[in-house]
């Protein structure tokens, strides 16, 4: 049951009477806006004013664009709405998850490698301070996720590694660095991704770990930040069936429902078992993983009853605000539930800094924008220098210098801008640029234009005559919707692929991924860098010219489990 005086709110007796008049007052319509988290409107499609008084949201979820263009658009919105907005952000890897000028400081698991908590309390400060200039107030982050399974396509380098008391300890900092900038934070993605290989984008996917398992992993780290006063928690399209079944003795495999629509891991596991007391908020619904459970018309009202509180995006905004409406109507949705998701979500905007009890917003955006970009560009330089990790160099063919290699021919792999979460376009130019000012002569391998005869006829010896070394470079990053994060050559003869590499020193850096080793386990040297912006491509290029040491600790096992990749 709420109780609003208890954590996270901690609300005082004269702001709970405040709320309890409000929602009484509200009309059906209010309530309804506010239970849904709509996508942030672009100026240059819709009238955003007449947007919010008409479907009256309780919060928006921005994607990235221009700082000052954000101000205003939120500006509006804000100033348009009778209740303040929550306004959110994928702030996982720094202030480019809002803003398109932002700072890109890394990803998670970069934090990670570096094994030292400020690490991930900077990611947290500096998104967090970016994102609050331009009115922002929401981060969907942390990432709270274990990475158990190298498979997975979605995880791996958003999550703080495969070590829970790491991804905890991770995850206290950054949410610190959040709260800090008045950045609220939403823990995710509950009940916990990482374990099946497959993508909650596309699918209803599984966590399969048993109910002992999850409580020594997934349930410390979410049982350990809730009592810390965590205020938010997104709740995944991800089915965690032991527990359901622990909950439902014999419950029918049909009867099994994600969590974003499951009342048994809801109510059941995260708020009677849990004790989680504060604000629901569902991933994306037009994801398979959500759509796939039953017909929306149903599926709607059913996650409003499991116990969410915010749905976040819609397919068709007017259908879907029509759904919940007709299932108030008729009572398959009673306006006790839907009171007690409004009085949670505006309890969180009370006790969170939001509004107050004037329905104020207290936290504008700041009069003149300041993104301090060269200084957070800078606390990137100290990460990437404390986190590129050398997974292995069997021949030691560190470290690399024009007077031993000055012939190289680089490979760059999945340098392109596809992919859901696909964060800095390209790498091939900064790489070639780099390594021709440190002195190499540097060919890059067209993959767009093969050289049949190479393909086909060439041997050892020509190649020898062209380089002196290989480099690849990976640049393919985890990304929604798609099944598979491993190599893929090019499907004629694997002509990219380094078959000479017993003959010819290879070395491979990913910037992206730490598990591409398994589909090169025989290659000599292996670096894994986990972000592609140029801070890290320095750095690499600095510890591949032994100007620096590595100093990253591996914070997954890159290796796989696969005894060749350690040969």
């Amino acid at each position: 049951m709420l109780d609003l005086t208890k954590k996270p709110y901690f609300l005082k007796q004269e702001q709970i009477d405040y709320l309890k008049n409000k929602v009484q007052k509200m009309t059906i319509a209010e309530k309804v806006g506010q239970i849904f988290f709509v996508i942030g409107q672009d100026e240059t499609t819709v009238d955003i004013a007449s947007f919010i008084k008409k479907y009256q949201p309780g919060g928006m979820m921005y994607r990235p664009d221009k700082a000052e263009k954000l101000k205003r658009e939120i500006g509006i919105a804000q100033q348009a709405s009778k209740i303040p907005l929550l306004m959110a952000a994928n702030l996982e890897s720094g202030g480019n998850g809002l803003i398109s000028e932002g700072t890109w400081l890394g990803t998670p698991l970069q934090m990670a490698a570096t094994d030292d908590p400020e690490s991930a309390y900077q990611l947290g400060n500096v998104a967090g301070s970016e994102a609050y200039q331009v009115g922002g107030n929401m981060s969907f982050a942390p990432i709270v996720d274990i990475d158990k399974n190298f498979r997975n396509p979605i995880m791996n380098t958003r999550t703080f590694g495969s070590d829970k008391e790491r991804v905890l300890k991770m995850s206290r900092a950054q949410i610190k660095g959040l709260e800090a900038n008045h950045i609220i934070p939403v823990i995710k993605h509950f009940p916990g991704d990482g374990v099946d290989e497959r993508d909650q984008h596309l699918l209803s996917s599984v966590n399969s770990l048993t109910t002992d398992e999850w409580m020594q992993s997934y349930g410390q780290i979410y049982h350990a930040l809730i009592e810390e006063g965590a205020p938010s928690v997104m709740i995944a399209h991800i089915m965690q069936p032991a527990w359901e079944r622990q909950l439902e003795p014999g419950i029918a495999d049909k009867d099994l429902r994600p969590a974003s629509s499951s009342k048994l891991l809801i109510d059941g596991l995260l708020r009677n078992v849990l004790h989680f007391n504060g604000l629901t908020i569902t991933d994306a619904t037009p994801m398979l993983g959500y759509n796939a459970a039953i017909a929306r018309k149903d599926l709607l009202p059913q996650t409003i009853n499991a116990g969410v509180d915010m749905i976040l995006f819609n397919k068709n905004i007017d259908e879907d605000y029509h759904y919940v409406r007709q299932a108030i109507d008729n009572g398959v949705l009673s306006m006790e539930r839907v009171d007690e998701a409004v009085m949670r979500i505006l309890g969180t905007k009370l006790a969170q800094g939001i509004m107050n009890v004037n329905e104020e917003l207290i936290q504008p955006a700041p009069t003149k924008i300041q993104l301090n970009l060269k200084e957070h560009q800078q606390v990137a330089q100290q990460i990437a220098q404390k986190s590129v990790t050398l997974v292995k160099d069997r021949d030691q063919l560190l470290p690399l210098t024009p007077d031993k290699y000055r012939r190289i021919r680089l490979v760059v792999l999945g340098d392109n801008d596809d992919g859901g979460f696909k964060e800095g376009g390209h790498v091939t130019d900064t790489f070639k640029n780099k390594l021709t000012q440190a002195g190499f002569e540097v060919s890059l391998f067209d993959r767009q234009h093969l050289d049949f005869h190479e393909v086909f006829e060439e041997g050892v010896s020509d190649l020898q005559s062209k380089f002196d070394l290989a480099l690849y470079v990976a640049n393919i990053e985890t990304a929604s919707n798609q099944t598979t994060t491993r190599l893929d050559w090019i499907h004629l003869m694997a002509a990219d692929a380094p078959w000479f590499m017993k003959s010819i020193p290879t070395v491979f850096v990913s910037t992206a991924n730490p598990y591409h080793l398994f589909d090169v386990p025989n290659v000599s040297t292996f670096i894994n860098a986990y972000t592609g912006n140029e801070a890290s491509i320095d750095a690499v290029i600095r510890k591949l010219m032994g100007h620096e040491p590595f100093q990253g600790i591996n914070p997954v096992d890159p290796f796989c489990g696969d005894f060749q990749t350690r040969l």
